[in-house]
């Protein structure tokens, strides 16, 4: 069976060295390479040609994100495991959105590191718990700040229990643009009815 070739990306020496050291007891493993910065590993990654890439986020010289971002453009069958001490938005999004596969907390075992690596070689994704919850309640987030004002007044008219004919009287517009509204409203929050809004708009404490 061919070993799945992995790079190491992380400016503490005793990190790769731990890591190395952990890979090495599995016979399916082989660590081609390490690199100390995020210039470095785009610097030296396609003379290793590593499969799986695990890579720190915050380094001295050039950081994970913009590493990962380099190494995708050029080599976008790279598997790349996010595997930092951060979880804060400025962190996750961002790499996320570079194309990471799977983002993995230091504090993760041995073994969880070595699964992320098989996943990933296969194509699936490992996410800490932590992490997901940033990313769903960034999605969750997103969803009704695209709502606009206009917007945001009819949907806290359905929480009050409002119908079409009721809100159009209390915004001095017609019904046919309360419909508008409504559909865009039920489109943005990815909702199929008014009970669903209102309970939206409840959960997130859009309104006192």
């Amino acid at each position: 069976m061919d070993k799945i070739k992995v790079m190491i990306v992380d400016d503490h020496d005793m990190v790769r060295k731990g890591l190395k050291a952990y890979l090495a007891s599995e016979q399916t493993i082989e660590v081609v390479g390490e690199a100390k910065s995020g210039h470095q590993a785009l610097a030296i990654y396609k003379d290793l040609n590593p499969e799986v890439i695990l890579m720190d986020l915050i380094m001295d010289d050039g950081n994970g994100i913009e590493a990962t971002k380099g190494i995708l453009d050029e080599s976008p069958q790279s598997k790349i495991i996010i595997l930092t001490s951060y979880y804060d938005d400025r962190q996750v999004f961002p790499a996320i959105e570079a194309g990471a596969m799977s983002y993995l907390l230091k504090t993760a075992s041995g073994d969880e590191i070595i699964e992320a690596i098989y996943k990933a070689h296969r194509g699936k994704n490992v996410i800490d718990g932590k992490v997901a919850q940033k990313l769903v309640a960034g999605v969750r987030h997103t969803l009704h700040d695209q709502l606009t004002s206009r917007e945001r007044e009819v949907l806290q008219l359905i929480a009050e229990g409002k119908n079409n004919a009721q809100i159009a009287e209390t915004l001095f517009i017609g019904i046919k643009t309360v419909k508008t509204h409504v559909s865009s409203i039920f489109s943005k929050l990815e909702v199929t009815d008014r009970t669903q809004a209102a309970v939206y708009a409840f959960q997130h404490h859009l309104f006192d």
